[in-house]
């Protein structure tokens, strides 16, 4: 048998915690071989729209990402060859000049809200996650983030949430969880959920370092 790196999917509302959840897993790893792509570096470039044409973009359609160089980004590492991760600048609203170098690891956590969307992106992960969190919590989460972090205004958030993420979480998002292997409860804060993760992962590592 052959040793190949695995792919656990983790996917998720905004602020569902599922970065969080990725985080979790990736910090009970440290200097193992295992890595994250966030398929939110993945958005489309947009260097071709005018600044009034990319504000907008939505953001929580399927139709954002660039799904065709994550797959052949992610079929590289399943390869064992090193990827260049794009990185997106949501200030210019447009994929940046920077690239990320992302080299092979045995274990690549792939996460993102549209993740389990497309079938292509389905068919190469060996585990698939749904982080399930009420909605409730999302948006005040999404709120504090986004009026803490990147500077919206209390308003816009809440009038972006009620015009496009709630109709893209409820169209795109909220039907993939029938896709998952495991549906988290809580996101990062459920710890068992976690645990019963990393110690699957755990395994998986094991047997591919025997097979090495």
């Amino acid at each position: 048998m052959n040793r190949k790196p695995i792919i656990i999917g983790v996917a998720g509302g905004t602020g569902s915690g599922k970065t969080t959840v990725a985080k979790e897993i990736y910090r009970n790893f440290p200097d193992q071989s295992i890595a994250i792509i966030e398929q939110d570096a993945y958005y489309k470039a947009q260097g071709h729209k005018t600044m009034e044409e990319r504000l907008l973009t939505n953001y929580d359609h399927p139709l954002a990402f660039d799904h065709d160089l994550l797959i052949e980004h992610l079929n590289q590492l399943l390869q064992f060859k090193p990827i260049e991760k794009p990185v997106y600048d949501y200030t210019a609203h447009t994929r940046s000049d920077k690239i990320i170098p992302v080299e092979p690891k045995d274990v690549i956590i792939l996460e993102g809200i549209l993740i389990l969307e497309d079938e292509r992106l389905r068919n190469l992960m060996d585990i698939k996650v749904f982080v399930d969190t009420d909605s409730d919590l999302r948006i005040i989460r999404r709120l504090l983030r986004d009026t803490q972090e990147r500077g919206r205004s209390v308003e816009s958030v809440i009038n972006q949430y009620i015009t496009v993420v709630r109709p893209m979480h409820l169209q795109f998002i909220e039907p993939t969880k029938r896709y998952a292997d495991i549906i988290i409860p809580e996101g990062g804060q459920n710890a068992v959920a976690i645990d019963l993760m990393v110690t699957k992962i755990h395994s998986i590592l094991e047997k591919n370092n025997s097979l090495a």
